[in-house]
């Protein structure tokens, strides 16, 4: 049986500590760095599953070493959960902005940690899986293929994070369906897994930037939809 590999990445050792006991007593194979620079050499060696990384580091902050490693090809599909104990939106947005998944918040609950990361990791089992059976969506000028994890418009590709790529792709899937944003939540982060009230603006903000303004529709008080024109 495969066992999940984890990167802990934290400048407070007690953190460190504590996270990796409840990780290895629960048969996960665990890597710890204490700052930005050994993590990502770390991240090259180990080519963890999932990486746990704290925001606030000396030397090479969190925000930085996610928008490194999500320059690489390798570690596009990488789930990367930010640890942090601050709760400013422009914190959150900028860890969002670079690709971050998920959130795990100080103080560490080892039962909601432990649930995090289950959910994280079988959320990640099952787009793999669904990538076996790659689907192309069109509509208007815009190609989505999830088997090569590309996007293009009028020929043009479109580079895009792994969650934004999701929730297009859903979108595609039934244009002109309005998706609530427990929907979108449920398919692309999963039932289990708790997200920022801003987290879908965010990315449906950076989707626009990138696509057009006329895709994507908000319905008030609902949520989105895909409009062709």
């Amino acid at each position: 049986m495969y066992t999940p590999r984890i990167l802990i990445v934290d400048d407070e050792e007690d953190i460190l500590e504590f996270i990796s006991y409840n990780l290895r007593k629960n048969d996960y194979e665990v890597f710890t760095a204490s700052n930005g620079k050994d993590a990502l050499k770390l991240a090259h060696r180990e080519r963890p599953d999932l990486i746990i990384l704290d925001i606030m580091m000396p030397e090479m902050d969190g925000i930085e070493v996610c928008k490194r490693l999500r320059n690489e090809e390798q570690f596009q599909e990488t789930i990367i959960a930010f640890l942090t104990a601050r709760h400013e939106d422009f914190v959150h947005t900028n860890a969002l902005d670079v690709g971050g998944d998920d959130f795990i918040t100080k103080p560490i609950k080892p039962s909601v940690l432990l649930s995090r990361i289950r959910a994280l990791l079988r959320r990640s089992t099952h787009l793999k899986a669904q990538r076996e059976k790659p689907v192309v969506l069109k509509a208007d000028d815009l190609t989505l293929d999830e088997g090569q994890f590309m996007v293009t418009q009028d020929g043009r590709q479109i580079e895009l994070p792994r969650k934004e790529f999701q929730i297009l792709a859903l979108l595609m899937s039934q244009p002109g369906h309005v998706f609530s944003r427990k929907k979108i939540f449920r398919e692309v982060w999963g039932s289990d897994v708790i997200v920022g009230n801003r987290t879908i603006d965010v990315h449906i903000r950076k989707l626009r930037e990138k696509i057009g303004d006329s895709y994507i529709k908000t319905v008030k008080g609902v949520g989105y939809k895909l409009d062709p024109k």
